[in-house]
């Protein structure tokens, strides 16, 4: 078969999904968006992006505008996923504070500051934080203080004071509570 042949049939074959327009109906013209499409790739985004961590409603609305989508269809996805009940901003909240209190040893305040960060509404936000209690606080706050004197040293040092402070005061913890901690440590090492 001769190669001309060969590329014309080549070239046939790759435009084998266009459909041929019949008498009376209009050819889409290729400015137009297909919102079906459009619909169809955010949604499919969105469904890879919320399979690797739970996303906030805002947070998942700007990565899909961020990779491409009209903010009118993400918008359109997003509200549907929370429809269904894909998205729910509460319950990312909620185990937002668990891990990140557990985890990072962070207050109320700093909490609250993050959510607000991720897109969720400050009464949502609230709500998910008033879980946490002030012996809540102190015990993590003092499991802090603990871990980072036994890897320093001891609590005696005006330096390893100041030290102890910043660290606790930059994960959101009140100056109150901060001494209180330290005195109950200075008192109590163990």
């Amino acid at each position: 078969m001769p190669r001309a042949a060969n590329k014309a049939r080549s070239s046939l074959a790759a435009r084998s999904h266009l459909k041929l327009v019949g008498e009376g109906e209009q050819s889409p013209s290729p400015s137009a968006p297909d919102i079906d499409s459009d619909v169809d790739a955010a949604r499919e985004i969105a469904l890879k992006r919320l399979t690797y961590a739970p996303k906030t409603k805002r947070v998942l609305t700007r990565d899909l505008v961020k990779r491409g989508v009209s903010s009118q269809v993400a918008e359109q996805v997003v509200d549907r996923m929370a429809e269904v009940g894909l998205i729910d901003d509460a319950a990312f909240a909620q185990a937002w504070v668990s891990t990140r209190h557990s985890g990072r040893g962070l207050a109320r305040r700093a909490l609250r500051s993050e959510l607000r960060l991720q897109g969720v509404a400050d009464e949502v936000a609230s709500e998910a934080v008033e879980v946490l209690s002030t012996e809540d606080e102190f015990a993590r706050a003092r499991q802090l203080v603990l871990r980072r004197i036994r890897a320093t040293g001891s609590l005696g040092d005006e330096k390893q004071i100041r030290r102890l402070s910043g660290m606790l005061q930059r994960k959101g913890y009140s100056l109150g509570l901060i001494s209180a901690v330290l005195r109950d440590v200075a008192a109590n090492p163990t």
